[in-house]
């Protein structure tokens, strides 16, 4: 899997293109998506995403994928499940502190960022902490509600 990762990992750039494309099909085929029901679409989704993901990204399915922000290292290869940046324990070498023959997934994280067409660092945004009730569940699906779903904190009329 590792080999994969890299792989993937080098090619951040258009991978990260064309994840965007697909998400933008996602959204605008949400009216479907509504019309079937999320509920019901979630799990043949999550193991799609299980597949690919798993294959390119190594992805661990925690339902709140953030690989977008990480250079497409999943972040949830960490041994500690850090989300937000090396926890201080990576080698000189660049490999983790609590599996020595494993590379820190951010150091790969990093190098993947660099790698994105619109040069900017979206690493550097903290991100928020796992919710293990969304662990199995489908990232995608969730990632098009967000978008699409009006916030709810719209102005009231007085």
């Amino acid at each position: 899997m590792y080999r994969i990762r890299s792989w993937s990992v080098r090619n951040a750039r258009w991978l990260k293109s064309a994840y965007a494309a697909f998400e933008t099909l996602l959204v605008w085929i949400d009216p479907l998506l509504r019309r079937v029901g999320y509920d019901r679409l979630d799990k043949p989704f999550a193991a799609i995403e299980k597949v690919t993901k798993g294959l390119l990204l190594d992805s661990q399915g925690c339902g709140q994928c953030i690989v977008g922000a990480t250079g497409l290292s999943c972040p949830m290869n960490c041994p500690k499940k850090i989300r937000n940046g090396p926890c201080g324990g990576v080698r000189s070498d660049g490999t983790c502190e609590v599996d020595a023959k494993m590379p820190c997934v951010w150091v790969l994280a990093w190098e993947g960022n660099k790698r994105f067409a619109d040069n900017g660092y979206p690493i550097q945004r903290l991100q928020p902490p796992v919710d293990n009730r969304l662990i199995g569940k489908s990232a995608w699906l969730r990632e098009v509600r967000i978008r699409t779903q009006p916030t709810r904190e719209t102005p009231r009329e007085v």
